[in-house]
This record gives structure tokens, C-alpha cells and sequence, in this order.
């Protein structure tokens, strides 16, 4: 067939060449033909390595079209290597190769679908090797800058395709009669394994051998042969949209079973720091009583200090708490901490800051079984609450209600959760002006961030007294690090308000969960914001905070069940918690607690 008058190169002009024959090739307009037939779905980039494996699932001239494709980049790369003077010549070339390559096609057209099928895989395999040798090479011109980035991409796109393979061929293997083992449905069969087997790889290695590019090829051409077996699209569409419905229920049992784990294992504590536990706990009944006292004692009541309070049962949690902040302060001798904790965890809270002490800072570890008040008066409400949930049952996390009466001496403290990080020095915080408002907090009502919450999250506005007393559209806020203002908050009787809204709330529901909506409750109307930048939330569970958002910070929060002294702690964020661990101290190695 005479090509004098057709031309197949669409633009040339954007190759680059090496610099010392920097040829530009003219582009040739191309002319329409009825003996020319245009290429359906099926395109090869020298650039990526996962398109060259795409096997046509259309036509015979598919295939050979596309042999007709691989013979013109090989011209096109011998005219890009040649000098003006030889760029005739392989012009020349060029025809006599598309020349017999028309002629193959119409002799191949006459074939079988059994040697059409033996001839693509043989033409896929011969694109396949010329490509990947390409790619090795890192020679060619059509090489491109962002050639490792891309074939990631691509690589990604094969593995879904090989996966959809999977789902064809399955849906397919259902329309044959039950216990058929014909040769068709052993291929089947095998090729469904073969891509499986293939895909797993790919997803742990993140790339795609040739192999794998291979085993793809022989599922596409099983696959045609199942569509002539099967040519009934309603049946597959019903197939489909059945396998659809079984798989999303399948997810979403496989979702809740995941939350319940991760719930499971946010409420269990880890190994290494039951043993820490239990070897300071052992040392500390090894001391005689006068041993047992920690320096500085005098300094807990002095108003012109800086104090800080931390309830907690973790004595790990509450030493970074306290390293943290010391290591962040510019003057720690004026730092006052108070550790609460339980009875159970008391000896080895004491017993690690008597063998790490806060420097020139004071610290005090109370025991919560000492404030008889509380159990006298408050303990039966919180019993009250029908949940085995330690949010709703736990007088630590509850004890912040009642700041003035666990130090009456003060007249104004730093409340943290256990699970933060202090990153910047504390002392402009202590200048702020309340205002009159009880509780300064930062908020989390701002509808463009992603940890907005409104006040109906966890409230229950449906009931008549708290859609009369609250607004719904208030603003919400946090805690984790707030300031409380000890002599207005008595002046208000505020712990007096919460302990009535608690009784109402066991009466009939008034919150969904935990202490926070009862926080929004009770000091409602009395709380001021803070700068956002002082405290940071949302590290325990939202995987997307911002890098900068976190270094500006003054204090970072890990709320949510993904703790960092917890396996599941989301990775990015946990170095910023582990700093602050002594993982080189004896009883760490020993319980074998490390990064």
C-alpha cells in the first residue's frame, strides 16, 4: 500500500534531543483514510510502565494497530538518533516498515481467535521486554524527569485493574453450572489465583514485575473468551450489583469490628507499663517512711508561683507531662505540680519522681482515697451512672469539677489532661486577663476546621429544660489545658451547679458521653477563649494536623483513644511524645518500653 500521500506522525516537534544534535522533527499533517483505522482504548507512553501492559479487550485490529504503534516508535527513535543528511533515509525506511506491517495486518485478520490470542500475547510480550529494557536503560529520549514518581502511579492503576479482573472472572465463574469442571472453568480458575497471587505482591512490594504484567495479559484474553461464552449483560449487571451489596456489608462488619479493637485496645494497659508499675510500686514499700518525702513541700500553697495540676493512673503519661513543661520553662523554679492519682498507682507515681526529680521545680503526688469529702458527698452520684464506660464512672476524670475544694489554698491553676505535650514556656499565659469568666479554653466552634463540634454533639437539646437554658449555637471549647480562675469560680458556686446538672443527667439523658458536655454545662456562659495557638487538639485520632500548626503550639493534645504510649498511636505524631521518655532508664529497658 502506497503511503506517499499518508503520514502517521502527529507532532515530533516537542522530542528532545541531545544537545549536541538538537534535531527537530517537522510535523506532518496527517491524511484521513478508508484503509486506516484509528486505535479504540488502546495507547502505549514510553514514559509509563503499566500502560504498555494494557491489553485491548476489543477487536483483533486492536492488537494489530498496536503493532503497528511499537514498529513506529522504533522509527521514531532512529530518526531522532540520525544527522539531517540521514533523515531522508530512515523517512524512507519508515514507510517500507508501516508498508509490510499493513500487509501483516490483512493476513492476520484472516486468523482464528485462537491464533489471534497466541499472537497478542506474543506482540505484548515483545512491547513489553522493548519497554522495560527501556526503562532500565535510562538512555532513551522519551525519558522523563518525573519517571519514578509516575511509575508509583501507575503501578497503583495495574493493581486496581488486576483487581477488577478478579471480580469479572468470579462474577463469570458464577454462571457456570455448579460442579462443572470443564477446561474453560479450570482456566478460569487458575487465572483468578494466578492475578490474586500477583496482586498480593504487588500491594507489599508496591510494584509489579513482569510477571505480574504477564498473568494480567492471559486473564484479559481468558476474560474475552468468557464474554463470547456469556454474552447476556443482564445477567452480569444483577451478578455485579449483588457481589456490590455483598462486599459493602462485608466492610462495614469488618469497620465495626476494627472500632471495637481499637476501643479494646485503648482501655488496655500495655504490658511494659503494667511492669513499670508494679517495680517502682515494689521499691517504693522498700523505703523507709522518711524516704517516701519529696523536696520543697513548703511551696505548695505559695499563691505567687506558677501551679500546675495533672489527675491521672499513668505514671509514664504523668512524667512526660511534667518533663515537658519543666524542659519548655524559662524559670522552673517557679513551677508547682500536683499529681492526683488513685491509691492503686500512688507508690509508683511517688516512687518515679523520687528517682527522677523535676529539677528545680516542686512537685506534689496526692492520693484521691484522701479527700473524704468527695467520697462522702459526690461518690454515690457518680455511682449512679449505669455504665461500665470509666468516662461516666471515674472520679479522676470528674474530680476537675471540684478544683477550689481539692486546693483551697489557691487562687488560680493550669488544669492539663495526661495525655499532652508542653512545647513552649507557660508564663504569658498566667498574665492573661479572665475578664470575670471562670475557665479560659481554647475553641473548637470555628465551622471552617476539622475538629468543629457543636454543642447538640453531645447534648441532648431535644429535652425541654436544656433547649430552655442553653443555646444550641454556643460556642464550644475544649479541655486538656485550661485556666481556672479558683476565687471567681467560688464566688460562683459553679462545682454546686454541676453537681445538680450530674443529678439531673441520672435521671433522664442529658449528654451522650464523659465529662466534656458536662464541662459546656457548667460553665456555660463563663468560660473565655483562648488563642488557638496554645493548645493544639485532635493528635489522638485526626491523622491530618498540620505539621505547622503543631510546632507553633504551646501544648499538644493527644485526645481520642490513640494514645502515644499505645501501639495504635497514629506515628507521625509520636515523636513529640517520646522525647520526653527516658527510654535509656534501667526499668524501662527492664519492661522493655522503647520507641
Amino acid at each position: 500500500m502506497s503511503l506517499q500521500s499518508k503520514e502517521f506522525v502527529q507532532d515530533l516537534t516537542n522530542i528532545k534531543y541531545r544537545a549536541d544534535a538538537a534535531l527537530k522533527l517537522n510535523a506532518i499533517k496527517q491524511e484521513s483514510g478508508e484503509d486506516l483505522k484509528e486505535p479504540k482504548q488502546v495507547v502505549y507512553e514510553d514514559r509509563y510502565l503499566g500502560s504498555i501492559a494494557r491489553y485491548s479487550s476489543n477487536k483483533n485490529r486492536d492488537i494489530h494497530e498496536s503493532e503497528n504503534a511499537g514498529d513506529m516508535t522504533e522509527i521514531l527513535e532512529r530518526n531522532v538518533s540520525e544527522t539531517n543528511h540521514e533523515r531522508t533515509e530512515s523517512q524512507q525506511f519508515q514507510q517500507r516498515e508501516i508498508s509490510s506491517t499493513d500487509e501483516e495486518e490483512e493476513h492476520s485478520n484472516q486468523t482464528t481467535v485462537e491464533k489471534h490470542d497466541h499472537n497478542a500475547r506474543s506482540q505484548h510480550q515483545r512491547i513489553t521486554d522493548e519497554k522495560i529494557t527501556e526503562m532500565k536503560d535510562g538512555t532513551r529520549v522519551w525519558h522523563d524527569q518525573n519517571l519514578h514518581s509516575n511509575s508509583w502511579k501507575v503501578t497503583n492503576e495495574m493493581v486496581t485493574e488486576m483487581k477488577d479482573q478478579v471480580i469479572r472472572a468470579k462474577a463469570y465463574l458464577s454462571f457456570t453450572p455448579p460442579g462443572s469442571n470443564s477446561h474453560f472453568v479450570k482456566e478460569l480458575k487458575q487465572r483468578i489465583r494466578e492475578v490474586e497471587r500477583a496482586v498480593g505482591q504487588a500491594t507489599k512490594d508496591s510494584k509489579l514485575s513482569r510477571s505480574s504484567l504477564q498473568k494480567m495479559r492471559y486473564m484479559e484474553a481468558t476474560l474475552l473468551k468468557a464474554d463470547r461464552i456469556y454474552p447476556d449483560c443482564s445477567e452480569m449487571v444483577t451478578k455485579l450489583r449483588a457481589m456490590t451489596h455483598n462486599t459493602e456489608e462485608l466492610v462495614q462488619a469488618q469497620k465495626n469490628q476494627a472500632t471495637n479493637l481499637v476501643r479494646l485496645a485503648a482501655r488496655t494497659t500495655p504490658k511494659g507499663l503494667h511492669c513499670l508499675s508494679m517495680r517502682l510500686t515494689a521499691d517504693y514499700f522498700a523505703l523507709q517512711p522518711e524516704e517516701r518525702l519529696l523536696p520543697n513541700q513548703q511551696k505548695l500553697q505559695d499563691t505567687e508561683l506558677y501551679h500546675y495540676a495533672v489527675f491521672s493512673d499513668n505514671v509514664l503519661a504523668c512524667a512526660v507531662v511534667v518533663n515537658s513543661t519543666i524542659s519548655a520553662a524559662m524559670d522552673s523554679e517557679k513551677i508547682v505540680f500536683h499529681v492526683v492519682t488513685d491509691s492503686l498507682n500512688l507508690p509508683a507515681i511517688s516512687m518515679w519522681f523520687l528517682l527522677n526529680p523535676p529539677g528545680k521545680a516542686t512537685i506534689q503526688i496526692q492520693c484521691i482515697d484522701n479527700f473524704e469529702w468527695l467520697s462522702t458527698k459526690y461518690s454515690t452520684t457518680l455511682k449512679k451512672r449505669s455504665s461500665g464506660d470509666p468516662r461516666y464512672t471515674s472520679e479522676l476524670n470528674h474530680l476537675r469539677f471540684y478544683l477550689p475544694d481539692v486546693f483551697p489554698a489557691l487562687d488560680k491553676i493550669v488544669l492539663f489532661d495526661h495525655d499532652v505535650v508542653v512545647q513552649r514556656d507557660l508564663n504569658e499565659l498566667w498574665s492573661i486577663n479572665m475578664k470575670g469568666k471562670v475557665n479560659g479554653a481554647v475553641e473548637t466552634c470555628h465551622e471552617s476546621e476539622a475538629l468543629s463540634r457543636r454543642m447538640d454533639l453531645l447534648i441532648n437539646f431535644s429535652d425541654p429544660l436544656v433547649a430552655k437554658r442553653f443555646d444550641v449555637n454556643a460556642c464550644t471549647w475544649a479541655f486538656g489545658m485550661n485556666l481556672f480562675d479558683l476565687r471567681e469560680w467560688r464566688r460562683q458556686n459553679l462545682s454546686a451547679a454541676y453537681h445538680k446538672y450530674l443529678q439531673l443527667g441520672n435521671e433522664r439523658p442529658l449528654w451522650k458521653a464523659g465529662s466534656l458536655p458536662l464541662g459546656w454545662i457548667a460553665f456555660y456562659d463563663k468560660t473565655m477563649a483562648l488563642d488557638r495557638r496554645w493548645h493544639v487538639l485532635g493528635l489522638g485520632y485526626d491523622s491530618a494536623v498540620r505539621r505547622g500548626d503543631i510546632e507553633q503550639a504551646a501544648v499538644i493534645h493527644y485526645d481520642g483513644v490513640m494514645k502515644p504510649w499505645l501501639d495504635i498511636a497514629i506515628g507521625r505524631y509520636k515523636g513529640y511524645w517520646s522525647q520526653y521518655v527516658k527510654y535509656d532508664h534501667p526499668y524501662l529497658q527492664q519492661c522493655n518500653i522503647h520507641e
